[in-house]
């Protein structure tokens, strides 16, 4: 009887899908969780504006830097081991983000929560690959992408909510304590994937992590900082990203197979992907503060309205399986990219002693298109490159996205700071990042395919 389990078996299939897609949309929260409260978090810690675009976009630079180590890791070390760890690390990060005592903490911390969704993202959805096959793999991925946008949902709710219970920290120590149920219950009912012998390309990730710090870093002090320190940044992150691209095409086991920029679909891809992040993820992420300090209303009201774009995104992922199918991923991402450009346009109305409404057009119309978005680059991601190499293209389109949303929050957050400047910045920020977005589909349009496939080769 060793080995043997007198579980339902009707129970089994369920559970895990439970656990990872908890786990995501938990990811998501933590990304999500600063967007209602900066305003409570600037007045508690003083933040200055360098110091509030770090906090908005600490969380998606350590997520971009720790995707694709994690994918490495998982790979090496195992996908639960990872999954697990990445909660763990989620959860003890949260707790000193709770009890931080200046930004310096604050901002470190987030960058840590950040690298512990990393490895709940870059695991979950090769579990479920693990767990089910055929349609019930197709449903478990679609509730999993589904689990993604009910983070972005829930997160500017959850922390606005418990504001007015405990404080900005209320919602980290909700997410100490949600990350700790999960990292035992995953331990426990999680199977667990074979290892590789490979070591995990360690140099090549702190090249990554460094070199993406010493970027979004040039970004904030180009607004805030002196010129000297600005021309010092960015050529320290050319030299460590050009060190990260030469040592990944040597390394014996990459984070990041730099080859397959070769292959224009994969290209196309991957910019679009960035450009989703810088675009239409990084605008939609300010429009709270848009609410709260543009417009005078509270947080929990600005949750409440942001759902017309996050909880659109949500219903529209899910109803993009309905599309025929003889609208290809490509064409598919191009309109919806368009769409989103469309929506970010809209919210140029908004301006000192407009009405809340003003947004409502902008927001809907992006969520629609976001919701599409998203499951056409994540279906596009694995399908431009290799079988072998699909952890690798989903952690690349990941990091992509979140690399894009970090540089263009930091970006939106200076742009707005400071007094009397607020909607002439917000003017400013909605027409660069809507042509983030139309480079994407530019980019696409150019990297046509001609170049081969992947995915093929």
């Amino acid at each position: 009887m060793t080995g043997v389990t007198t579980e339902p078996a009707t129970l089994r299939p369920v559970l895990p899908l439970v656990i990872v897609a908890i786990a995501t949309c938990l990811a998501l929260v933590v990304f999500t969780a600063p967007l209602t409260t900066l305003d409570a978090m600037t007045a508690s810690l003083g933040l200055s504006a360098g110091e509030q675009a770090w906090v908005m976009s600490a969380m998606p630079l350590g997520a971009a830097c720790g995707l694709l180590t994690a994918g490495a890791l998982g790979d090496t070390l195992g996908r639960r081991r990872t999954f697990v760890g990445g909660l763990w690390l989620t959860a003890m990060s949260s707790v000193l983000a709770a009890l931080a005592w200046n930004s310096v903490v604050l901002i470190l911390m987030r960058i840590v929560q950040g690298l512990g969704s990393a490895g709940i993202m870059a695991c979950g959805l090769g579990l479920l690959g693990q767990i089910y096959a055929g349609p019930a793999r197709q449903r478990a991925a679609a509730i999993w992408a589904a689990a993604l946008g009910g983070g972005v949902a829930a997160g500017p709710l959850l922390a606005s909510g418990l504001l007015l219970i405990g404080g900005w920290q209320a919602v980290h120590w909700l997410i100490v304590a949600i990350s700790g149920a999960l990292a035992v219950m995953a331990r426990a009912r999680l199977p667990e994937s074979p290892r590789g012998g490979d070591r995990v390309d360690l140099a090549g990730s702190l090249l990554l992590i460094l070199g993406l710090a010493c970027l979004l870093s040039a970004l904030i002090e180009l607004r805030v900082g002196t010129a000297g320190l600005v021309t010092l940044l960015l050529a320290a992150a050319w030299i460590l990203l050009l060190g990260f691209v030469l040592y990944e095409r040597r390394a014996s086991n990459p984070i990041l197979q730099v080859d397959l920029f070769r292959y224009a679909d994969f290209s196309g891809a991957t910019l679009a992907a960035f450009a989703s992040g810088a675009g239409v993820l990084a605008l939609m992420s300010m429009v709270p503060t848009v609410l709260v300090r543009g417009l005078g209303l509270s947080p929990l009201i600005s949750a409440v309205i942001l759902l017309a774009w996050s909880g659109v995104t949500v219903l529209s992922a899910l109803a993009a399986g309905l599309l025929p199918n003889r609208i290809g991923a490509r064409t598919r991402v191009i309109a919806s990219i368009l769409g989103c450009a469309f929506g970010q346009l809209l919210l140029f109305a908004a301006s000192a002693g407009s009405a809340w409404a003003v947004v409502l057009p902008g927001l809907f119309v992006a969520g629609i298109s976001n919701g599409i978005l998203n499951a056409s680059l994540g279906h596009a991601a694995v399908q431009t490159v290799p079988a072998e190499r699909a952890a690798m293209g989903s952690a690349a389109n990941n990091t992509a996205r979140y690399l894009g949303s970090a540089l263009g929050i930091a970006m939106i957050s200076v742009l707005i700071a400071g007094d009397g400047r607020f909607f002439a910045g917000w003017h400013i920020a909605v027409l660069v990042t809507s042509a983030f977005s139309l480079t994407g589909v530019l980019a696409i349009l150019l990297l046509k395919g001609d170049r081969g496939s992947a995915s093929t080769a």
